[in-house]
């Protein structure tokens, strides 16, 4: 039923109870037109439904989560970054051991680099060099700079390092670290590690021992007055003994000792008086020692 029907009917029920209020009087005719019209009110009633409005209420809308935005803190110290100016490093030389330098499998020794600080900040103590990656040959994965270092100064750094025990051409690359553990810089050490060359063998003759190698002769003169000239040669430091030996026997008187201070040859001139014609004579020479043998010969002939 619509709202235009409710209405109606209430008006109809305001309507019979008026009426029934102007009817004549008299007990029995107005107890049943009273009867009649509480009959026709509840007819009426029962016919028109009651309305009950219900309302649903609508859900509270979702409180919102706010999560605070922290502001900025400022700082008038710059983070350092491996991008930034603040740490910059330059490469000056290898001061030992440069590149392709040649070493044995095993051998210990101390590499060193120059390298100049060309950033806005000091390396201080708390700066390292690390071991980056490569062949670490033994050394230290990190070593703390001795002292500070300011912008536009060099420092020397260096570490023991071990070489491998095998041959082969091996690097290893280095960077410093600052304070804030940020790496900047590169730095190397290369190496050729090869076995020791053999030592090339010299066999030195052992010297013979000491003795005469040769006696020379050489006469001049004429008949009956000749000279000749001895040469003696050695092979080495010593003394030699000797006496002269004549065709005719005779006995020498005057044997003769000759030093030599090396290898080398010595000489001595005799005088000879030989007059007998159609005949010859000769003079040999006899090494008492160290050879103990004979040399000849000069000759000295007359016509």
């Amino acid at each position: 039923m619509n709202k235009k029907s409710r209405l109606f009917n209430l008006f109809l029920i305001i309507a019979l109870f008026l009426g029934a209020c102007n009817l004549p009087s008299g007990s029995q005719g107005e107890e049943a037109s009273l009867t009649a019209a509480a009959q026709t009110v509840e007819a009426l009633l029962s016919a028109t439904p009651v309305i009950t409005n219900t309302f649903t209420p609508l859900p509270a809308p979702a409180t919102a989560s706010l999560t605070p935005i922290p502001l900025p803190v400022s700082s008038n110290t710059p983070v350092p970054s491996a991008t930034s100016n603040c740490n910059a490093m330059q490469f000056i030389s290898d001061v030992t051991y440069p590149d392709g330098t040649v070493v044995t499998p095993g051998q210990v020794f101390t590499k060193t680099w120059r390298l100049k600080n060309i950033g806005a900040c000091a390396w201080t103590p708390s700066y390292a060099i690390v071991f980056s990656d490569g062949n670490s040959m033994g050394g230290p994965s990190t070593q703390a700079l001795a002292g500070n270092v300011n912008p536009g100064q060099t420092i020397d750094i260096s570490v023991n390092l071990t070489a491998p025990a095998s041959t082969g051409d091996y690097t290893g690359n280095w960077k410093i670290r600052d304070a804030a553990g940020v790496l900047f810089g590169k730095f190397y050490v290369q190496i050729k590690v090869q076995n020791p060359a053999e030592p090339t063998k010299t066999f030195t003759p052992v010297p013979a021992a000491f003795a005469v190698t040769s006696v020379t002769f050489s006469v001049s003169g004429t008949c009956p007055n000749f000279s000749y000239t001895v040469s003696v040669t050695t092979n080495g430091a010593g003394t030699v003994n000797l006496h002269r030996i004549f065709s005719d026997g005779g006995v020498d008187t005057t044997p003769r000792t000759l030093t030599y201070a090396s290898a080398g040859t010595q000489s001595f001139t005799e005088a000879v008086y030989y007059g007998v014609a159609g005949s010859s004579s000769w003079t040999d020479i006899y090494i008492d020692s160290p050879n103990h043998q004979q040399f000849g010969r000069a000759t000295f002939t007359c016509p």
